[in-house]
């Protein structure tokens, strides 16, 4: 099979054309031409836009013999390369949705839990509607809960109290960081959003997504609030590697439409977790991806007539859920962490419950 350096080389001997004519016809620097003709460098995505377009070659098969050539340059001198390209190529099919689940491919465990979990969904929504004062004192106090557990879990210092006291009374707490105050604030605001998508029966989806990370990094970081990262990261801690840059389009197109696809066939705990575990493993963003995973989650939960989910963020519980999430990552094994999310489903729904 010909490489892309091939491909572009005989191409352009096919036309008559020297190399200078073709870097005229794509506004490509003679010598990156060259450059790619001798395999020396790769194009990037735009270079290849314009190689295409100007030597009238299909767009989509050269850009798969691309991508195939830029793993190959990650993975080319890795003693184990064949082992990591199997690893990728599962956790890629597993993020790709091509593994439909059903609901009786779950455990009878879990089963259970969400028979428990509908029993008192079906018991909360009877409580419904609320004295109004009692709403607005449940939500405040939920609200205030969840923005710590979950600030908490990426490290935010803020106590229960502080964390009140900046979102509901505006108070600046001494010896905090800016950044630890706006998280905060940002993640209350967010919540105040997910609540007011459903009340105004709005469905998930990109924009939704995007607007969702905004608010989590808003004030905080500007240059990536709202925006796809365009950098390799790491976990700090996990042997999960989420993918290069040149593969978010694809997998977070893949992503939606495994939602689109099962939003009206998962149970929506299952559902949640499978949204919230998907995106945390693509890792799309710079920063936020574990707090927007969990505004994702609690979004579909709310969609359904649930009640916030509030994982929490101490050591015991951080590392319960590290390694829920890690099991997925490394095993392809989401049982553990259908289980931890569903046992928050049930305490938020027990304790909406008692606080009526």
């Amino acid at each position: 099979m010909k490489n892309l350096a091939q491909m572009i080389a005989e191409k352009r001997k096919e036309k008559g054309w020297v190399v200078r004519q073709l870097a005229f016809e794509s506004g490509i620097d003679p010598a990156l031409v060259s450059k790619f003709e001798k395999g020396i460098r790769l194009p990037t995505e735009d270079n290849l836009k314009s190689l295409a377009l100007s030597l009238g070659l299909p767009f989509d098969p050269i850009r798969k013999i691309w991508l195939a050539e830029k793993i190959y340059q990650i993975v080319e001198y890795e003693t184990d390369a064949a082992e990591i390209l199997s690893l990728a190529e599962s956790r890629v099919e597993y993020l790709s949705g091509h593994q439909s689940l059903m609901m009786q491919e779950l455990s009878s465990s879990i089963k259970e839990k969400l028979k428990a979990i509908d029993a008192l969904r079906y018991e909360w929504s009877s409580k419904k509607p609320l004295n109004k004062t009692q709403l607005k004192k449940m939500q405040e106090f939920f609200m205030v809960s969840y923005t710590y557990e979950s600030n908490r879990i990426e490290g935010n210092t803020l106590s229960l109290q502080e964390t009140h006291l900046v979102v509901n009374e505006g108070i600046t707490i001494g010896g905090k960081s800016m950044r630890e105050h706006l998280e905060a604030i940002n993640h209350a605001e967010a919540v105040s959003y997910i609540e007011q998508l459903v009340s105004d029966k709005m469905d998930f989806g990109p924009r939704v997504l995007m607007e969702l990370h905004y608010l989590i990094l808003k004030g905080i970081d500007k240059d990536n609030a709202g925006r796809y990262r365009k950098v390799p990261v790491r976990i700090s801690g996990s042997e999960h590697v989420p993918p290069q840059p040149f593969m978010l389009e694809k997998l977070m197109e893949e992503y939606f439409l495994h939602y689109d696809q099962q939003k009206s066939t998962l149970h929506p705990v299952i559902l949640a977790a499978e949204m919230h575990e998907r995106l945390v493993s693509i890792h799309p963003f710079i920063d936020g991806n574990g707090r927007t995973s969990r505004l994702v989650m609690n979004l579909i939960l709310l969609k359904h007539g649930l009640t916030i989910a509030n994982l929490k963020g101490d050591l015991t519980s951080r590392l319960a859920y590290y390694k829920a999430l890690e099991a997925v990552q490394v095993d392809n094994n989401p049982d553990v962490f259908y289980h931890l999310v569903a046992d928050a489903v049930l305490d938020s729904l027990k304790n909406h419950l008692e606080m009526v």
